[in-house]
């Protein structure tokens, strides 16, 4: 297969609060260094990396100020301010990095508003186009409980126009419904994908009410997919297996949003490429055995 170096042909788009984005966007967690924590080890490749992605048509970008922490917002404002006038960044709020480099739930008001103009001050914005709460849950996943206090803290901040839409992340779907009581939510970031499959009634729902679906690790995450069926589609489509991975992702449901995530401009492109990529049904039955084979 050969791999473009732009997304004319990916036609699909989908609605982001009251912004349009291309399905296909850019993760930009790995910009940051080892561990998502502290500066890359290459700066100047980080920036060249997302001027490559808006090049490529990439106008939905992913991250969040506690990457790093601060430091892929701070990349992005160098590498792309002043933003097209097309690019949606989203962000996300509700944890914090200790010197440590854990991770650690940061809900209070407080918090989130700190956050909120931390996210401001470093991508160099007045509004946010999207802020998505992101909640820890625990080691398995999201786990239930009420998120009515904090994302009624966003809520006010939205009122006051320093956020433009509302989104949950690493939520349940009696979660989701609670945020939607509250307020407008255009967004669901969850993990998922062809090993991960728990969300598919959760996707459908959504998709029913218009709401945009992200996979977060939609490559596997700290384990890359890994599956015969996965390397025999893409051996057959003369593509590589994590580019049969997303163009499954996006036949999968037209409300599924992509952020795949690299420092590699070559990667880059191999990504983008999947955009191009037609599953036969032959294809499509092969690989949603994978996430059968683990139930």
């Amino acid at each position: 297969m050969t791999v473009t170096t732009h997304l004319a042909t990916q036609a699909d788009t989908f609605a982001l609060g009251n912004r349009t984005v291309r399905r296909l966007g850019y993760g930009a967690m790995q910009l940051a260094g080892p561990g998502v924590f502290g500066p890359p080890r290459d700066r100047e490749a980080a920036t060249a990396v997302l001027r490559e992605a808006v090049a490529l048509g990439i106008n939905h970008i992913d991250t969040s100020d506690f990457y790093g922490p601060y430091v892929t917002n701070q990349i992005i404002r160098e590498a792309l301010h002043p933003y097209p006038d097309d690019l949606v960044i989203v962000t996300k709020v509700g944890a914090r990095r200790p010197e440590d480099g854990s991770w650690v739930p940061a809900m209070s008001r407080e918090e989130l508003t700190g956050a909120v103009h931390n996210n401001l001050r470093h991508l160099e914005l007045d509004t946010l186009d999207v802020v998505n709460l992101r909640v820890m849950g625990d080691a398995h996943g999201p786990s239930e409980g009420s998120i009515a206090e904090p994302l009624a803290v966003l809520a006010e901040l939205k009122e006051q126009g320093l956020i433009r839409a509302l989104g949950v992340s690493n939520v349940t779907p009696a979660q989701f419904a609670e945020a939607q009581s509250i307020t407008e939510i255009v967004c669901v970031q969850n993990m998922y994908n062809l090993a991960h499959r728990e969300d598919d009634a959760f996707i459908d729902d959504l998709a029913r009410q218009g709401v945009a679906y992200v996979p977060f690790f939609p490559l596997g995450g700290v384990s890359p997919l890994q599956s015969g069926a996965l390397s025999g589609v893409a051996l057959t489509l003369g593509a590589t297996p994590m580019q049969v991975a997303l163009a499954w992702l996006l036949q999968r449901s037209p409300n599924i949003l992509l952020i795949p995530g690299t420092s590699s401009p070559e990667h880059l492109r191999e990504n983008v490429a999947a955009a191009d990529i037609t599953l036969p049904d032959a294809a499509l039955g092969e690989l949603d055995g994978i996430g059968k084979h683990r139930e």
